[in-house]
């Protein structure tokens, strides 16, 4: 009987090494542009993310909003690891907390972030000195200089119609 070593045997097609395995870390209020915003905005705003970042079937989707864009995140996006956390930043801070407790420099080979918030320079900065690719998504315009500095490959979305943002009168003075 013939006996393979493990260097020989053959690999599943479904098992990836963490050098190929991506996770995408998405601030939906962030790339909407507002926490007031519907399932189709972000419906929308998925469509464009895909042209820049194409979303593979297995990859790692983690969404994060605070509790007022919640809902429409979930329907407008589809699935994923859901995040809500209030305050200040809040998504901001619940998507640091993944990259801080969840090891993503030895379980993936690339990190997409999107947002464009300095507040994630440092993490991002850090995931590359440990030999983790990352890649920025963030709107035109809406990009931190820190944190564009801090990462080697940034993409930015396509503009979007106006029509994707949901606009409220601003209160007569």
């Amino acid at each position: 009987m013939l006996k393979l070593q493990a260097s020989e045997m053959p690999r599943s097609t479904s098992a990836r090494s963490s050098a190929e395995r991506r996770i995408h870390l998405i601030d939906v209020e962030n790339l909407v542009g507002s926490s007031a915003t519907s399932a189709a905005a972000v419906a929308e705003v998925r469509r464009h993310y895909a042209t820049v970042a194409p979303l593979l079937p297995e990859d790692q989707v983690v969404l994060a909003t605070g509790p007022t864009a919640a809902a429409a995140a979930w329907f407008g996006w589809g699935p994923a690891r859901r995040l809500v956390r209030a305050g200040l930043d809040g998504a901001d801070r619940a998507l640091l907390e993944v990259i801080r407790v969840e090891s993503l420099a030895g379980r993936y080979g690339r990190v997409i972030l999107a947002s464009g918030d300095g507040i994630f320079a440092e993490a991002c900065a850090r995931l590359q000195s440990e030999g983790c690719a990352v890649t920025v998504v963030a709107r035109p315009g809406a990009l931190s200089r820190a944190l564009r500095f801090a990462v080697r490959d940034v993409r930015f979305l396509p503009l979007l119609g106006q029509a994707t943002l949901v606009q409220f009168p601003r209160p007569a003075a």
